[in-house]
């Protein structure tokens, strides 16, 4: 490991090249370490989601986080993990013209992808009631801003319609035709509410899909192996390892809070051995007695 990794982003022709071989599923990572965890337990890519980077600071999937600091969260995220990262960019943090300082900014920031969605700004989280979306010639508009401003032609422009839940199932299929004529290298259908409605969207599309498999939302908890053998590219389950740390959160601070010890739920800790593997402590231990012996040649 080296504490500074190559500045050059491999990450964008990395993903195009997985996703012509093979379906990839991606977990989300909301920092650093666990873009690490998720790396050396053998995913070969990582998700930010835009509800982890606001849920992180503490705040709601409600537009709340700004571009800065999505893009700072995804450096610090890129910086530790040679994965490839796909990054929710949300609305694009604004109209038109703000779409394409965000796909440079991310771009930038060391991400290899980006969705953008057509909800109307404030958004909310795609599996909540009262979404509106925005006109189709809109969102349009901003996928082919996207597309123009990238730097690297490898780098993804997913675009997600949140159309089924406010236009119903057709409307959205339409709308995914227009944005695949805008340039989007592949499209990601939220909060599809059936198996069947997962099945003909896939039918239908023949760009790479992506499907999001979140906890206690509005679509059915289909298996990677079943949402690949229907035709999708990309398979997210963005806050699953959010919620357990979050659950697990809870109980210890109330194991603390009750008991006045961890005695008891030392088993349900992390070892310092383990630890410190993860985040190469001895590694960078190792890169420092190395340098420092260097200079002194």
């Amino acid at each position: 490991m080296s504490i500074l990794r190559d500045q050059i982003n491999e990450g964008p022709s990395r993903l195009r090249s997985l996703l012509r071989e093979k379906p990839i599923m991606l977990p989300g990572v909301f920092n650093g370490v666990s873009a690490i965890i998720a790396e050396k337990v053998g995913f070969e890519a990582v998700y930010i989601s835009g509800s982890g980077v606001a849920g992180n600071m503490g705040f709601p999937d409600l537009s709340v986080t700004t571009l800065t600091e999505v893009a700072e969260e995804c450096k610090r995220i890129s910086a530790v993990t040679s994965l490839p990262v796909v990054v929710d960019a949300d609305t694009g943090f604004g109209e038109t013209i703000n779409v394409i300082r965000t796909v440079r900014e991310l771009e930038w920031a060391g991400a290899s992808a980006i969705h953008l969605e057509d909800q109307v700004l404030p958004k909310r989280c795609g599996h909540l009631s009262g979404k509106s979306v925005v006109p189709t010639e809109t969102m349009v508009q901003k996928i082919s801003a996207a597309v123009s401003a990238r730097r690297d032609k490898n780098f993804m422009i997913i675009a997600r319609t949140d159309a089924r839940a406010v236009e119903g199932l057709d409307s959205a299929l339409e709308r995914i035709r227009e944005y695949i004529s805008a340039g989007a290298d592949a499209i990601f259908p939220e909060a599809l509410e059936t198996e069947d409605e997962f099945r003909e969207v896939a039918s239908k599309v023949k760009v790479p899909l992506m499907a999001n498999m979140t906890e206690f939302g509005k679509s059915p908890l289909l298996s990677f192996n079943e949402l690949s053998s229907m035709g999708y590219r990309i398979v997210l389950f963005p806050l699953t390892a959010f919620r357990a740390m979050l659950k697990t959160t809870e109980h210890i601070y109330k194991t603390l809070k009750e008991k006045g010890t961890q005695r008891m739920i030392l088993d349900d800790l992390m070892t310092r051995k383990d630890y410190y593997s993860y985040i190469g402590y001895n590694d960078y231990e190792r890169e420092d007695a190395e340098l420092s012996a260097k200079g002194v040649e």
